[in-house]
């Protein structure tokens, strides 16, 4: 009884003890449920549940599970999408949007060897078009390498536009026959006025063609070209324009000298026909390598690249300009030089139909050369040899003073006569040319011409002429006048500048109307080293002020002391200087007065 009575008592408690916990989990749940999901930490990965399987699964596996489940069309979009978007990444790239330009340009150069036009001028562009659709900014290092194939690409598309025009070479070697109003005119006035002039440049052409053509062939320029003269000079070896250009080609002394053309006291090669043929086929084939065509470089010949060039600049225009869109920009004389040019072809290779009856040209020019090393006269030289003066004259234009230089000199002298020229050649005597015939001066304010000419007994009409003035009215303060002397034997500066000799200084005091160009060119020095010399920090100068011109002794002088008979030129000659620098090294002028005992720096020639 007692058992029974514990049994129930345990089962009691034991049932106590389970109500009271299940009521507990129930309270637990019901909590759990009415709480918000706690929020993820931000670089935990999002996770979700698959009801199917009740497992976690990460975001980029479900991204991929995603994907393998879409349709096939919608797989490839996504791939097209993303291949484009790395493409026009890639196209972002300047080097490579200026390799695929530099390839395009590459294969148009090989479709024009070709003949291919089309495919060329179509590469071109798409070249070009590469290049404007290339963003670059303003201080990114690939701004010049555009540039320098923008240009280059507008000079290719000229060169082969020009040669689909009538050829007279190669592909891109052309000139373009375009007769429109403006050759029209040009061939009026040839047929007209100028109709002696035209024929008798015609017939003096014969003399020189031969030679132009030998050399056009070397160069491998259109054969045209050796027309250019008639246009420059009328065929004139010595032709001398206002602009001071000399010669057939009519060069001026600075592209003279840019092109290898040598100018001393004896020879100016300009008017040799060889040596100035050579200059000016390698100035114009530089100009047509740089503009493209042969009009624009026609054009630039006759006035300068860069003059053409700014009235290019001034249209603004990237490429392609054409010559006839430049015509009424540029000046009158370089406009009308192109449609002459073109006007003369189409008369020489025509004459009949433009009303011409063009006469025989001259023949060419034969000579023997013979190699001189003294100066004589060509008149003298002439007599010996039992010829007149005006044979070999015409055979050596180059030569200023008709005589030839006192340096070894390659004379050129009719067939037949080398050997007697070599004999007759050691039996002349030696002769001196005049150094000028004129003498500079630098104008000083309150001068008029009038002064100046009768200071020196000339004309004012004779320095107008030889200074190329058209109003005589017009000269300004330290303008540099040619004033034409009587007898021609100096070149100095007039009047002439005077050193004064302290120890081994030459010292110029200073004058009114000085000026350190003037200073520097009378006592042929430059304006940078008198300033150095003189610590001198600008150009202005006061009158009276001592400006050392040289000081210690010359590089390479030695003392002579004057003896009793000497003159200046005396002693030039002995040493084998030229006496003006003789009279500059120490100090003196033509009116400077010398004695015995004196010393004088002297540079003996080797």
């Amino acid at each position: 009884m007692r058992r029974s009575k514990y049994l129930y008592i345990a089962v009691l408690i034991i049932s106590v003890i389970f109500l009271w916990n299940c009521s507990l989990f129930q309270k637990t749940s019901n909590k759990t449920q009415s709480s918000p999901p706690p929020t993820p930490p931000e670089n935990q990965i999002p996770q979700k549940i698959n009801p199917e399987e009740d497992i976690l699964i990460p975001e980029e596996e479900k991204t991929q599970k995603d994907e393998e489940s879409l349709p096939p069309e919608d797989i490839s979009t996504q791939e097209q999408e993303k291949k484009e978007k790395e493409e026009a990444e890639e196209e972002e790239d300047p080097l490579v949007i200026l390799e695929e330009a530099l390839y395009a340009h590459q294969d148009a150069l090989s479709a024009w060897e070709k003949g291919d036009f089309e495919t060329a001028l179509a590469a071109l562009d798409d070249a070009y078009s590469l290049i404007l659709k290339l963003k670059l900014p303003p201080d990114s290092p690939h701004i010049q390498e555009k540039n320098e194939l923008r240009l280059l690409i507008a000079q290719r598309i000229q060169e082969i536009y020009a040669s689909q025009l009538t050829a007279v070479g190669n592909n891109h070697q052309t000139i373009p026959f375009v007769e429109n109003e403006f050759v029209k005119k040009e061939i009026i006035i040839f047929q007209t006025r100028e109709k002696k002039l035209f024929e008798e440049a015609y017939k003096r052409s014969g003399r020189y063609r031969k030679i132009i053509l030998e050399e056009l062939k070397k160069a491998g320029l259109p054969e045209e070209l050796c027309w250019v003269p008639i246009i420059e000079s009328w065929f004139k070896t010595k032709a001398y324009s206002r602009a001071r250009a000399l010669g057939l080609w009519q060069f001026i002394s600075s592209t003279g000298y840019r092109f290898g053309l040598k100018r001393d006291r004896y020879i100016d090669e300009r008017m040799d026909p060889i040596k100035s043929t050579r200059a000016a086929l390698k100035y114009l084939n530089e100009l047509h390598s740089h503009f493209g065509d042969w009009t624009t470089a026609l054009a630039s010949y006759n006035c300068g690249e860069y003059r053409v060039k700014k009235v290019i600049r001034s249209q603004q225009i990237t490429y392609l300009d054409n010559f006839w869109d430049l015509y009424i920009m540029l000046p009158k004389e370089t406009a009308r030089f192109v449609p002459r040019f073109i006007a003369t072809l189409l008369i020489i290779n025509n004459p009949e139909k433009y009303g011409f009856n063009l006469p025989n040209p001259d023949p060419p020019l034969q000579y023997e050369i013979i190699s001189v090393n003294k100066p004589v006269q060509l008149s003298s030289f002439s007599r010996s040899l039992g010829l007149k003066t005006e044979d070999l004259a015409s055979l050596n234009p180059e030569l200023r003073h008709k005589s030839t230089p006192d340096h070894v000199y390659n004379l050129r002298v009719p067939v037949g006569f080398s050997e007697n020229a070599l004999t007759a050649m050691n039996s002349l005597p030696r002769w001196i040319p005049p150094e000028a015939s004129y003498i500079l001066y630098y104008v000083r304010r309150g001068e008029v011409l009038s002064t100046i000419a009768r200071l020196y007994r000339t004309s004012v009409s004779a320095i107008a002429q030889l200074n190329g003035l058209r109003r005589i009215n017009l000269i300004r303060p330290g303008q540099r006048l040619k004033i034409p002397v009587r007898g021609g034997s100096q070149y100095t500066s007039a009047p002439p500048l005077k050193l004064v000799k302290e120890g081994e200084k030459l010292i110029y005091i200073v004058k009114r109307g000085d000026s350190l160009y003037r200073i520097a060119n009378a006592f042929t020095t430059t304006v940078q080293k008198i300033k150095k010399d003189n610590n001198l920090k600008s150009n202005t100068l006061d009158v009276g002020q001592k400006i050392v011109i040289q000081s210690g002794k010359p590089e390479g002088a030695t003392i002579y002391t004057v003896k009793s008979g000497d003159s200046p030129f005396e002693i030039a000659q002995k040493f084998g200087m030229n006496l003006s620098y003789l009279l500059s090294l120490n100090g003196l002028s033509t009116r400077s007065k010398i004695y015995p005992g004196q010393e004088l720096w002297v540079i003996a020639k080797k």
